[in-house]
């Protein structure tokens, strides 16, 4: 059954209104249309695992694999206690749009467990992964669909998956998921890659928008593994860090901050907020603040038809997948802000997910300097030819990275046919 678009205040709603959107511009067919909005695969499994306290407690894990027409699926696995499945259709849909955008052979999907992690052992966690991963391993794998982490998920966790899968399958597969540690066959450099193309991203608009880099203002909402991350290479390449914020809140201070002293203070407070150096603000502060660069590097649909006329940023930079909602994108335009799309400016780690693929696929080693150098010369070819699409279409960036996108699954699905 097609995926009808709901309200607008739906994220899942968005995604499919702005892909028929380009579907019309394109002038895709009604029946290829239908094909590309509809996932391929949606699995809902029950889990149910034991807690430290002797309780057994039943959560529910999805995985929707929505396209693999230009390679096998690919997606990250969040653990959160708001996933629901039309949040996971919405970002393995984004995910085939990503793939495509910065050209690596894989499709699009996305994984979720129902929990909060914070409130659950590590002992609890790991349980809970490997009968998540037991129930789905029939529809994952090195050549079908490859894992990734995601909000609240790491490196191990993507170990224990890892694990649980060669132990059922009888031999040892680092290639089935990717975001592992190092020393399991993970990849240098995996750790900041989202956050350094997030930063590619930043210069490259810079350079485009006639803003000087070294010195411009950034604010960065979030400021987990992506947030953090991009303040620090932004800051190393002499961007003024201005704001940064958690779900506890933010700080700003209009000279700079230093990042890594931040990070500092939080990981002894548990949030940025109470940096001594700087004022407390909201995270609806942050995002309203008059600044070079915003970049939401939370979570989705932060900034809405509610708080866009708000926004004095010149450009926004999307870390986090789809903090943007349709209506906030239009009043946007409309003020003359440009927005780096989600499918580009945080493709970095996915990007490097190829690579960590490869290497495992052919078990050798790239230097994290190498990783690097093909991930910023990826993110750049990227980046120029979003621009053209959108320059060529007289469209926004978005728009454009999306024609992009939906023209090249498109041209893989005619290629294809429809079998049998």
């Amino acid at each position: 059954m097609v995926l009808a678009v709901k309200s607008e205040k739906n994220f899942l709603g968005d995604v499919l209104k702005q892909f028929d959107e380009v579907a019309d511009i394109l002038g895709i067919d009604p029946g290829l249309r239908d094909f590309l909005k509809t996932p391929k695969r949606t699995v809902i499994v029950s889990i149910p695992i034991r807690m430290d306290s002797g309780e057994v407690k039943v959560f529910t894990g999805y995985r929707v694999q929505h396209n693999n027409a230009r390679g096998p699926f690919k997606g990250g696995i969040r653990y959160h206690p708001e996933a629901d499945l039309d949040e996971v259709t919405a970002l393995a849909i984004l995910m085939t749009w990503k793939t495509a955008v910065v050209d690596i052979p894989f499709g699009g999907a996305k994984g979720a467990v129902k929990c909060d992690p914070r409130y659950m052992s590590k002992s609890e966690i790991e349980r809970l992964t490997r009968r998540y991963t037991a129930e789905i391993v029939d529809v994952i794998g090195p050549h079908v669909d490859i894992p990734a982490p995601d909000v609240y998920t790491d490196s191990q966790i993507m170990a224990w998956i890892m694990d649980t899968y060669s132990q059922l399958k009888g031999a040892p597969t680092p290639e089935v998921v990717t975001g592992k540690p190092v020393n399991l066959g993970g990849c240098e450099g995996r750790e900041e890659a989202t956050a350094y193309g997030v930063s590619v991203c930043v210069r490259e608009a810079a350079k485009r928008y006639g803003i000087t880099f070294k010195g411009a203002s950034v604010a960065i909402q979030g400021f987990g593994n992506v947030g953090s991350n991009a303040a620090k290479i932004l800051y190393e390449w002499g961007t003024k860090i201005v704001a940064v914020s958690d779900s506890e809140g933010g700080i700003y201070d209009p000279n700079g901050l230093n990042p890594f002293k931040v990070l500092e203070h939080k990981k002894k407070a548990g949030t940025v907020k109470g940096y001594p150096e700087a004022e407390n603000i909201s995270n609806r502060e942050l995002l309203e603040l008059d600044v070079d660069f915003l970049i939401p590097a939370a979570i989705e649909r932060q900034i809405t038809e509610e708080n866009a006329g708000n926004v004095k940023a010149k450009v926004i930079v999307e870390g986090a997948n789809g903090p943007t909602t349709s209506k906030a994108d239009e009043i946007l335009a409309e003020k003359g802000v440009k927005v780096i799309p989600d499918i580009l400016a945080n493709a970095g780690g996915v990007t490097v997910s190829y690579l960590e693929w490869v290497q495992n696929l052919q078990r050798f080693n790239l230097t994290r300097q190498e990783v690097l150098k093909r991930l910023d010369d990826k993110m750049v070819k990227a980046f120029n030819e979003v621009l053209e699409y959108s320059e060529r279409y007289e469209v926004a960036p978005r728009k454009g990275a999306l024609i992009l996108a939906v023209h090249r699954v498109a041209e893989a699905v005619k290629f294809l046919g429809i079998w049998p």
